[in-house]
């Protein structure tokens, strides 16, 4: 047998491998890759882990709601101020005020002493 013989059997040889192979392989790679691995399935520590994790949400959830519940009330403190600060502003001044003080006009600006006479 010399080569010009053994070059086509041997091309016919890969050829039929390639063909009776190739299905072969994928069917071994799609039964492999279909079966559940062993770390896959949930363990006990995967348990304790998520435990943890659901605890440290519940926590930051408490912390946020109590923030949030302070920027309202520090919100509802100064719209309190800005609605009362007028009035206050326009209210009389005490008998026992010094004699020295501007006079003040209701919207809080101060008068000059050549205001207060024209």
């Amino acid at each position: 047998m010399g080569p010009e013989i053994i070059v086509p059997i041997g091309f016919f040889a890969t050829v039929l491998g390639m063909v009776i192979g190739l299905p072969l392989v994928r069917s071994y790679a799609r039964r492999v890759e279909s079966r559940p691995s062993r770390d896959a399935l949930p363990t006990g520590e995967l348990f304790t882990r998520l435990d943890r994790i659901e605890q440290s949400i519940e926590a930051m959830a408490t912390e946020v709601e109590r923030i949030a519940e302070g920027q309202r009330f520090t919100t509802k403190l100064l719209s309190e101020v800005r609605t009362s600060a007028p009035a206050a502003l326009a209210a009389p001044a005490p008998a026992a005020a010094t004699p020295a003080a501007p006079a003040m006009q209701p919207d809080g600006t101060v008068l000059s002493e050549a205001a207060r006479r024209s």
